[in-house]
């Protein structure tokens, strides 16, 4: 496969009229080729703790084991786990090693670099399409489509539209809206963010890449699918922890496996469950749906937590 954003498979046809083609392709997801398995990548966007955003890291790992496989070979697994804080002032590289090529299942190894240690490793499988008898899916969620529900900038416009909102929020929800990230999201359940009563460790947003992908190589999808995967998700596991403020939050591990095709420039339910907190960690789950009910990624992720009580505070 082409990198996302080669000049090779820029993606699959050009886009409509007026359509513009989907920054994840165009910068965050295009790797240089400085060696026939080594590549480099740079960033987009940084979050507001200085570290690099996982998501970026899983996906380009994933864009650099694909370039390292058939083009007859599909993603079907990842594994990864982050060993070191990513800096964001120097390009990350990524050695890939080709472990093992079958007939069926090929697994490619990466390891990313900065500063001449891992700052990350990755193991991900590729395999020739297989039909089989055996088969069997969860159901999805029943929540309303996407046309029905307001877009996370516009939740967020509505709050910055309260006069008597303080002032420390309006800073805060002005940060957000400020931040440069290629999806866009729709959130099924939005939490109220100045409130600090428990809830449900689950979250429900449709989400997909902002701009045009296009009908192209499958695994194009699937590295879009990797970044989209990490936005927003080791947060669930604080959702019955609302009393606390986060003084430390970052990724341990990752894992995805792609079940069925689907476009990463589509609206897809992203439905988000933590069934354990402990020990300073917190594990949390994640389903992709197409809007046709079909199940077509699952995600696992564990992370570090450190929390600090909140003081009581009025929003007004």
């Amino acid at each position: 496969m082409a990198a996302a954003g080669d000049a090779s498979e820029p993606g699959g046809e050009p886009p409509p009229p007026g359509d513009l083609r989907s920054a994840l392709l165009t910068s965050v997801l295009s790797l240089e080729r400085l060696e026939l398995d080594l590549f480099r990548g740079r960033h987009h966007w940084v979050p507001a703790t200085q570290r690099l955003f996982g998501g970026q890291i899983v996906g380009q790992a994933l864009v650099a084991a694909a370039r390292a496989v058939s083009p007859d070979l599909q993603a079907h697994s990842l594994h990864c786990y982050f060993v070191r804080a990513g800096d964001p002032k120097v390009p990350v590289l990524y050695e890939v090693e080709r472990t093992r090529t079958g007939k069926s299942f090929s697994v490619r190894s990466v390891k990313a670099i900065q500063h001449g240690k891992p700052i990350f490793i990755c193991q991900a499988s590729f395999q020739l399409a297989q039909e089989s008898p055996v088969q069997h899916q969860f159901t999805m969620p029943t929540v309303p489509p996407p046309e029905e529900l307001l877009t996370q900038a516009e939740l967020i416009q509505k709050f910055l539209e309260d006069p008597k909102l303080a002032e420390k929020y309006r800073k805060h929800l002005n940060k957000i809206q400020a931040k440069d990230v290629p999806i866009d999201i729709k959130p099924v359940n939005p939490p109220d963010i100045f409130c600090s009563e428990p809830q449900e460790p689950k979250h429900l947003f449709w989400v997909r890449a902002r701009g045009y992908i296009g009908e192209c190589d499958m695994k194009v999808h699937c590295c879009v699918a990797a970044y989209i995967s990490d936005y927003s998700f080791l947060g669930t596991a604080l959702l019955p922890h609302r009393q606390y403020n986060v003084k430390f939050m970052v990724s341990l591990d990752h894992s995805m496996w792609f079940h069925a095709p689907f476009r990463a420039d589509h609206w897809m339910l992203y439905e988000c469950e933590s069934p354990w907190a402990g020990a300073c960690r917190g594990l949390v789950h994640g389903r992709l749906w197409r809007r046709d009910g079909v199940l077509a990624v699952t995600c696992a992720q564990e992370g570090v937590i450190r929390v600090e009580q909140k003081p009581n505070q009025s929003k007004l």
